[in-house]
């Protein structure tokens, strides 16, 4: 019998990428969500149970029904602009929500727990490449909702035993190299689908948010990884646990930073068309660089991103974006 993996957030952008592979890999996912920001159209490699993770007695249900193995935890609010204006929401969608997870996750007997957490933990390290072991110290309201659960699974893991990896993410991109699924959201809000959007000529331009920042060209770096070997680390994650080699923390990215202007260049390139671009103020609670400096992954996991240069994560996501997507 194939283990079960419950999936939270698995018809949103990772979440459903991470089930085609769970799905690939031999495992059946089942996904949780509310389809408040995800699509039922995406969740399609498994069983789905539309709930809410502020809703116990629902995640009670789900965990006696389907008795997952592990848990791979998505679901969260993750627009850093939004949490500025309303922290309110990440503190109750985010901590609270995964409070409710983690128990009805010790309470099932369920042991293993696998968390997506996010470089925005670091906060502004003055372009430090950034590695496990650097200081968290969040700068909004999404960073340090995540820094929360993370503290909050090492307090469980002390308690009831509940086994853990934790993957801090930079920036994701890209689509499956299929077309099946890819990066949808509404509103959009990150960068490399605004800027398609814009070169499709569905919004105007693309707004620079920053351009006074310390770096070469003004711009906000960043460093990005492809959606599918980020899944592909989940994988390594689950058998992590699997193999009982206990807690750990790790940085997904690949170590090479990419200002907002080598982006555009970079896409222009690819799609073979002008990017509209037009200049605005920095939005509160963006750092101004965010690379990992970290080989841990690679080193202990085997994960070996194949996909990762910018130039293909843009063409992936291309092809996506030209395939209507979900939204039309």
């Amino acid at each position: 019998m194939k283990p079960r993996i419950l999936v939270t957030g698995g018809a949103g952008y990772i979440g459903a990428h991470a089930c085609k592979a769970l799905a690939k890999a031999g495992y059946v996912p089942v996904c949780f969500d509310n389809l408040s920001t995800g699509w039922k159209m995406a969740a399609k490699f498994g069983p789905v149970e539309n709930g809410d993770l502020l809703d116990r007695a629902c995640l009670d249900r789900v965990f006696a029904e389907h008795a997952p193995v592990p848990v791979l935890h998505f679901a969260a609010a993750s627009d850093v602009g939004e949490s500025m204006r309303d922290p309110g929401k990440y503190w109750r969608n985010n901590v609270s929500g995964s409070l409710n997870l983690i128990e009805a996750t010790v309470a099932s007997g369920c042991h293993d727990f696998v968390f997506s957490s996010t470089c925005a933990t670091y906060g502004e390290q003055d372009g430090v490449t950034l590695d496990e072991s650097c200081v968290q110290a969040p700068i909004n309201a999404y960073g340090a909702s995540k820094r929360a659960i993370e503290d909050m699974l090492r307090d469980f893991s002390a308690c009831y035993a509940l086994n853990h990896v934790i993957f801090r993410y930079f920036n994701v991109a890209g689509a499956d190299p299929e077309g099946e699924i890819g990066e949808w959201h509404d509103p959009e809000t990150h960068l490399i689908p605004l800027m398609l959007q814009a070169i499709q000529g569905k919004r105007a331009a693309l707004t620079v948010h920053g351009t006074d920042y310390a770096t070469p060209d003004g711009t906000c770096i960043r460093d990005y990884v492809h959606v599918c070997d980020l899944v592909d680390a989940h994988i390594l994650g689950l058998k992590w646990l699997e193999a009982g080699k206990g807690n750990r923390v790790f940085n997904l990215g690949t170590g090479t930073g990419f200002s907002v202007r080598q982006v555009i260049e970079h896409s222009a390139i690819v799609t073979n068309r002008a990017v509209p671009v037009t200049d605005g103020p920095r939005r509160p609670g963006d750092a101004t660089a965010l690379v990992s400096g970290s080989t841990r992954a690679e080193a202990e996991l085997g994960w070996s991103p194949k996909r990762s240069t910018l130039d293909v994560m843009i063409a992936d996501a291309w092809r996506w974006h030209q395939s209507k997507g979900y939204g039309e």
